[in-house]
């Protein structure tokens, strides 16, 4: 039986402008050749956000193997900066270059692909489940966190899962994640009075205080990290007052802080601390703080075992690499499925994505079809 190309898939859904929240054909490209291939799909939209989830098998029949990815992709900047169409998936040169080239339209063909091959090939005793989501560049509200939703209630289960996020720093094969860092973002308000810079006994500066507030959360140690995690780490990455004049000290002035946090800490207990830092600090210059403080996801890790162990044999098998066991990096959706079951992320080099010229190496793409496959069947032998 002819074998399905992941290059080829690549392209076409490199042709699909699915910059986030805009599907762009790239679900129903994937949509009509799974169930072309015998997958059962769904597309479990939600508040406009496009999902598909596709079954191979029985529900509740056996061991469910799940892949997840993502088909959205972030805009393209200035489309004169590139040197190819982003959305042109041209081939030069052993890469093919455009948006979503590396995050992650290959890593969803190369699962999409090995999926398919291996249930006509060599149908398995159990299932193969692929749920692929159109808004994780986005919000992250109604994607996979949607697809789990769904699957709850309608008593569908994984058994395992793999995200097929790039997860290698430099070379193809070197890295899988067994778990993400935290991400807390906090939007601070610092209230004072308004005054004269001529009088500022009558006034209240919230800018000295956020200056305080600013350092002690940035010069804070807060870990030195754990087995698996680095250390956390606390960046300010605003601070905006919007006062254009030299002589009126400003009611209010705003700043943001982002902490990428391990599994000694938690999202509550970060707040917390933030919040009781804030208060300090108030009552020394007399303001008021407020706090906004939105929770990306918490750190999770899945300890090294069956699973892990699974994807480094068919990584080691098909590289000549021993791949890293990492937690690095931003955020994924691995951080909603691993409430769902065990999972893994393991994919290509990231170095390209969302850059001007993003692309990725044609013999990547098929090497890493080959390790998706490798571990199908080792899985379900």
């Amino acid at each position: 039986m002819p074998q399905t190309d992941p290059v080829e898939l690549t392209r076409e859904l490199i042709r699909c402008p699915s910059v986030t929240p805009e599907e762009g054909g790239a679900l129903q490209l994937l949509e009509a050749r799974l169930t072309e291939a015998g997958f059962a799909c769904t597309r479990v939209d939600r508040a406009g956000v496009p999902n598909l989830y596709a079954r191979w098998g029985a529900k509740g029949h056996g061991k469910t193997f799940g892949f997840n990815g993502h088909t959205d992709v972030v805009p393209v900047g200035d489309p004169a900066a590139w040197s190819a169409d982003p959305f042109g998936a041209e081939l030069r040169g052993g890469w093919i270059w455009g948006r979503g080239a590396t995050d992650m339209k290959s890593g969803v063909a190369a699962f999409a692909a090995a999926a398919i091959d291996f249930v006509a090939d060599t149908p398995p005793d159990g299932a193969v489940v692929l749920a692929i989501t159109g808004d994780e560049e986005g919000p992250s509200v109604d994607g996979t966190r949607a697809l789990l939703d769904w699957m709850v209630r309608e008593g569908e289960r994984l058994s395992a899962c793999l995200v097929g996020e790039p997860t290698c720093p430099n070379t193809f094969g070197e890295m899988i994640k067994i778990g993400r860092r935290g991400s807390l973002n906090a939007h601070l308000t610092v209230a004072g009075v308004q005054g004269h810079a001529a009088y500022p006994h009558r006034a209240v500066n919230p800018l000295p205080a956020m200056a305080r507030l600013m350092d002690r959360l940035s010069s804070y140690r807060l870990d030195d990290g754990t087995d698996h995690f680095d250390p956390s780490t606390l960046a300010v990455v605003t601070i905006d007052t919007g006062n254009p004049a030299t002589n009126v000290i400003p009611e209010t002035t705003r700043g943001t802080v982002n902490i990428r946090f391990n599994d000694i800490h938690s999202g509550a207990s970060l707040s917390a601390w933030i919040k009781e830092v804030a208060a300090e600090v108030d009552a020394v210059f007399g303001t008021t703080t407020t706090a906004d403080i939105r929770i990306s996801g918490e750190a999770f890790l899945t300890p090294p075992g069956p699973l892990s162990e699974l994807v480094a044999r068919a990584v080691e098998a098909e590289t000549g690499i021993a791949p890293a066991l990492s937690t690095t990096g931003g955020t994924s959706d691995a951080r909603f499925m691993k409430d769902h079951c065990p999972v893994v992320e393991f994919g290509l080099v990231g170095r390209t994505m969302h850059q001007v010229d993003e692309r990725v190496p044609v013999e990547d793409i098929h090497a890493l079809k080959a390790v998706y496959s490798r571990i199908l069947r080792d899985y379900f032998a």
